[in-house]
């Protein structure tokens, strides 16, 4: 089902609610949104008025047009076959760019100059409509030459596909959505207003239908002459946008519209293949021999609701048919018989529009808006149905929720969504159901749309209730984590070190370290050494490598899960890693000369550790021991957890140590899930580069954040491997970004490959302005 936020609009006033947030009311309602799709036609396409038009000397299938574009008027010279004098038409002006390389510029064609180019619907970004220019008009707003198309709200759409399930026939319109949104966000439905332009007869002069008793559909029909008709352009562009246009059948588009507006079903007739009585024209609808209902003239004009005759569009005068079924009943006798269906039959199945005097009414208003003329008076074959009625007991609805609803919040949502409830005491409502709503048939089917309103997400989860205790709970679950960190921890050459959940308040005040307030402090300290609590293990770790560094110990590596306090001396559990000295111990490998630990050494070290992270800029240094310029924030789904640094060189000074590393992270921030096994490509993986050529000051953060945003399921992983910048590149550096690339169904080709680094550097030109390095 596809609907157009500008086509919803009609129906229900949605103007101060994001398209987004409608997407995800309708998902939560069980609409599930399939696509969004935004219809943005370039700039530099203005409204233009074709003022003259001359063939072109040279070219039999050129024509030479004078176009008023607002500014001026322009020669354009045009090779579509419906161009004409007086046509307001889209103008793409010199230096517009339509898309895929094709920028309009001064050219000559045979021999004359054109400044531009008169557009057909597909030119600008929207359905296809016929193979020649699109003819506009006052149906997308008022029409101002030289305005850019781009400018007009009816043009630039949102549309949004509809995954519906084959019980929510209800949705397959305009209007049934717009009904759900009503419910969903207590607006009032837009009230259609009814009017219709007739002429002098009444349908009794022209037209008489013979129908018999026993058949099933619910009929009602219109005389209708479309002499004057005209379907307006905003109409033909969204009957293109659901793919049902016809070239120059404006009654079929029109029949189209309709349809996908309001949901009934409609079909045209042309009034000379009726049966002709002297001035009475005379149709038949009566059953064929495999139960189906038909309608017959002087041939068979269709099987109603099952499949439709084409549609002439030569005749003028026209006989319009509403029609409703019951889906059930007609499923089973095509599911009985293995007859052959037409699309319509789609319709049908699901459950059509049962109101069909609101669908014929709504078609003669939108044609009489067009120029047809109506034939006062309708014939109708409309036999009321009872609708079903069920007694639902409110408590039995929330039982099956598991959560109390007000039964005043439950009649609210049920008379919203059309439903008619009376409450007859003790907790009992009778909940008649209204008749486009074929799927609901008991107490929790009802119950079913109560929770879909409300939200699933906004029904309280419950525990499940069972005999023995669960002995699993948070300790349980950090006593498994802090183990598996430990161990983790050890494997990367960490030792662990237990101390004292003390510290000097000197020595925190002293390097920038918040400390426990006054009145909530230790009041009587073992030492002068041990006088607050501690609000960072890092002072602990510190000086427990400065006095192994006194010791003899050149190189010493220290982690510890323990207790920190805040100011107000709340408690948090922290684990803290710190490094000094050479990165591996002496020995042939490195001539006895191992390098010092660096930074990323000592960060791969801390994810190995505990688990995968990310790294940003840390712009707001709390303390002292932070490094200025060798520091960062670590953040695991998207939430900052703790800290990397180098060890500040003052610091480092005053404890005698030398190149020195340290990490804090917030021990409950960190995951413990199951690592689970998944399956790995058994096709070659391929390894490409890419030079990009990028400002000095631009984080490499944002470009790997646009190119996760593609979600390339064939990129498996990409690092930078080279920074390079000399004297040429300016403000400018190179970065090579090593991709590797695998498919999980194929050994990639050379095309595959050239795709996903073409979609790549696409990306970053157009979200950063970067490129390749040339």
């Amino acid at each position: 089902m596809i609907v157009t936020r500008n086509w919803l609009q009609e129906f229900i006033d949605i103007s101060k609610i994001s398209t987004e947030d409608i997407c995800k009311a309708l998902n939560s309602i069980g609409l599930e949104v399939d696509s969004l799709e935004k219809i943005s036609i370039p700039s530099k396409v203005v409204l233009g008025k074709v003022l003259e038009k001359e063939k072109h000397p040279d070219a039999d299938k050129l024509n030479i047009c004078q176009v008023d574009i607002g500014t001026e008027q322009v020669q354009i010279v045009c090779g579509a076959k419906n161009v004409d004098a007086g046509q307001y038409v889209p103008v793409a002006i010199n230096g517009c760019n339509l898309g895929g390389g094709f920028k309009i510029k001064k050219a000559k064609l045979r021999g004359v100059e054109s400044n531009g180019m008169i557009c057909s619907s597909t030119e600008i970004g929207m359905a296809k409509l016929n193979d020649g220019i699109l003819e506009l008009d006052d149906s997308i707003g008022e029409l101002i030459i030289g305005k850019e198309l781009c400018e007009y709200p009816l043009l630039n759409d949102e549309i949004i596909e509809i995954e519906l399930t084959a019980n929510r026939g209800d949705c397959l319109s305009i209007a049934g959505v717009a009904r759900e949104l009503s419910a969903f966000y207590n607006i009032p439905l837009n009230e259609f207003e009814n009017h219709s332009n007739f002429n002098d007869f009444g349908i009794g002069q022209v037209l008489e239908v013979e129908c018999e008793n026993k058949i099933d559909t619910s009929l009602v029909f219109k005389a209708i002459d479309f002499s004057e008709f005209k379907l307006s352009v905003l109409q033909k562009i969204r009957v293109g946008i659901i793919d049902k246009y016809q070239d120059s059948n404006d009654i079929a588009n029109i029949l189209s519209y309709v349809t996908h507006c309001t949901g009934v079903i409609l079909n045209a007739y042309p009034k000379e293949k009726a049966i002709k009585k002297g001035d009475l024209s005379i149709i038949h609808v009566k059953k064929d021999t495999q139960g189906f209902d038909n309608t017959y003239g002087t041939e068979h004009l269709s099987k109603i609701g099952i499949e439709h005759n084409k549609i002439e569009a030569n005749e003028t005068n026209f006989i319009i048919e509403a029609s409703y079924v019951n889906p059930e009943l007609v499923s089973k006798k095509v599911f009985e018989t293995k007859i052959k269906t037409g699309d319509i039959y789609y319709r049908t199945s699901r459950g059509s529009e049962p109101d069909i005097e609101y669908g014929i009414n709504y078609f003669t208003s939108i044609v009489s808006d067009n120029g047809a003329l109506i034939y006062k008076g309708s014939e109708s074959f409309v036999e009321e149905e009872e609708k079903i009625a069920l007694d639902v007991n409110v408590n039995k609805i929330n039982s099956i929720i598991g959560q109390n609803i007000e039964k005043t919040e439950i009649e609210r949502i049920l008379t919203s969504l059309q439903f008619e409830v009376k409450d007859t005491g003790d907790n009992i409502l009778v909940v008649k159901i209204p008749q486009f709503r074929h799927d609901i048939k008991n107490i929790a089917d009802v119950t079913e749309e109560i929770v879909r309103i409300i939200g699933i997400d906004n029904i309280i989860a419950k525990p499940l209730a069972i005999d023995e205790v669960n002995r699993v709970n948070k300790t349980s679950l950090d006593l498994v984590k802090k183990n598996r960190l430990r161990a983790k921890a050890i494997e990367n050459g960490f030792y662990e070190t237990l101390t004292y959940v003390f510290s000097s308040k000197e020595n925190l005040e002293k390097y920038g370290f918040k400390t426990v307030k006054d009145n909530l402090d230790i009041l009587n300290p073992i030492v002068k050494e041990l006088n607050t609590f501690r609000s960072t293990i890092l002072l602990n770790l510190v000086e427990a490598c400065s006095n192994n560094f006194k010791n003899g110990a050149r190189s010493t590596a220290f982690f510890e899960i323990g207790t920190v306090f805040d100011e107000n001396r709340n408690e948090s559990k922290k684990i803290s890693f710190i490094q000094t000295g050479a990165i591996a111990q002496e020995d042939v490998s490195n001539s006895g000369k191992p390098e010092n630990i660096d930074f990323f050494s000592f960060a791969k070290k801390i994810l190995n550790t505990v688990g995968k992270f990310d790294l940003e800029t840390l712009e707001n240094i709390q303390n002292d021991f932070v490094h200025p310029y060798q520091s960062a924030k670590v953040i695991i789904e998207g939430k900052e957890i703790g800290y990397i640094s180098k060890l500040h060189p003052s610091v480092c000074e005053d404890y005698d140590l030398g190149d020195t590393f340290i990490a804090e992270l917030d021990f409950d921030a960190l995951k413990n899930d199951l690592v689970k096994t998944q399956s790995y490509s058994k096709f070659q993986a391929s390894k490409k580069d890419l030079s990009i050529i990028a400002p000095k000051d631009l984080e490499y953060k944002k470009i790997k954040d646009v190119i996760n945003s593609l979600n390339d399921k064939r990129i498996k992983q990409f690092n930078l491997i080279d920074i390079y910048s000399d004297e040429k590149l300016g403000e400018n550096e190179s970065l090579t970004i090593r991709f590797v690339l695998q498919d999980d169904e194929k050994t990639m080709e050379e095309e595959d490959i050239l795709t996903s680094m073409n979609s790549i550097l696409d990306a970053l030109d157009k979200k950063l302005s970067i490129g390749l390095r040339q």
